[in-house]
């Protein structure tokens, strides 16, 4: 789904490539990226391999690849880098490897880096940096030809960039023009192209995903999957996930939910709100010119067994009347056939 040359890539993951939470953009790339990655630098792991990607101790080990340009695989507190990786990033440059940085400390702005990059010719991209001439919306969100879907969620992190990826491989699998539209450094670094939205001020975002969808219907496809952030009931994130709604304009969600979650991750004492709730709360915010619903729900399964996970399945069904289902584990074909036929009604 990259709209720019497949590359060598090597993905930087210093201490963090074994955690699927903080190594997400690394797993996000490794599953759907179409870059070529060739090894994974984590000096706790050497010699170890991740999905079928062999793991490197250190920047020299990474040049027996030939990797073109390196990407920062992990999302830290705060989104700045730990001081030991200063020096990854300056061996990097300093070898002519471009590096293409998804965290709010923008590597642009470094003028040690920028001079060295300057001297070896080597790229510096920081996918988080939103575009300068950004507004607040306009109404063009609701003049994008096709259809519009958003994933929204019951909490941060729990799979809504998969699904919508998920969504649209099997969209396309079927013939359908679809496309992914980014709105995070991960699906930035895996489509090639996006705004992140958590990195543009308040007042912008709606404008951001309306520059999106209005992206997504330009470059041609029929039915848009934009990646959700943050989630409504979120204390923290909640700002970001309306923004997207109203921005994006969807004529459906998608509705994702970690399987057995009773909390708001890290956030202690904060319920999940029931998922019937949160469909009535997702459909009554929606932008009052285009009314959404939630087509369907997919949920997250990955901490339980198989038996568990259709029972899972069949309770959050039988609670909302919803089909359900978890892509990554038992395919998305049901999801998608809901999702079309609620389009096809509207």
């Amino acid at each position: 789904m990259s709209d720019s040359s497949p590359r060598r890539l090597l993905i930087l993951a210093e201490g963090f490539s074994g955690d699927p939470h903080w190594a997400k953009t690394m797993n996000g790339v490794l599953r759907y990226g179409a870059d070529d990655v060739v090894a994974i630098l984590d000096s706790t792991r050497v010699g170890e391999r991740e999905r079928d990607v062999p793991i490197v101790g250190d920047v020299e080990s990474a040049l027996a690849f030939s990797p073109d340009a390196a990407l920062v695989g992990v999302a830290t507190v705060g989104g700045r880098f730990p001081p030991a990786w200063r020096d990854l990033l300056r061996k990097c440059v300093g070898h002519g490897i471009g590096i293409d940085n998804g965290l709010h400390e923008f590597i642009e702005d470094d003028p040690e880096l920028t001079r060295l990059a300057a001297a070896s010719g080597a790229i510096l991209r920081d996918l988080r940096r939103p575009p300068a001439d950004l507004e607040v919306a306009t109404g063009a969100n609701l003049d994008v030809p096709g259809d519009i879907v958003l994933t929204v969620g019951s909490d941060c992190a729990i799979g809504k960039m998969t699904v919508s990826l998920e969504l649209a491989r099997e969209a396309e699998a079927r013939g359908v023009f679809a496309r992914f539209v980014p709105t995070g450094q991960t699906g930035i670094a895996i489509a090639g192209w996006g705004i992140s939205v958590d990195a543009v001020v308040a007042d912008f975002i709606a404008g951001a995903a309306e520059r999106l969808v209005v992206e997504g219907g330009r470059r041609g496809g029929d039915l848009l999957f934009v990646e959700g952030q943050g989630s409504l009931s979120h204390p923290g994130y909640s700002g970001v996930t309306l923004g997207l709604i109203h921005g994006s304009a969807p004529h459906a969600f998608v509705l994702c939910h970690m399987a057995g979650a009773i909390e708001i991750d890290g956030y202690p004492g904060h319920p999940l709100l029931p998922l019937a709730e949160l469909v009535e709360l997702h459909e009554r915010i929606s932008l009052p010119c285009r009314r959404a619903a939630v087509a369907c729900i997919a949920l997250n399964t990955r901490n339980l067994d198989n038996g568990a996970a259709l029972a899972a399945i069949a309770a959050a069904e039988a609670e909302t009347g919803l089909i359900a289902d978890d892509p990554v584990r038992f395919g998305s074909g049901r999801l998608l056939d809901a999702l079309l036929a609620h389009l096809a009604r509207r």
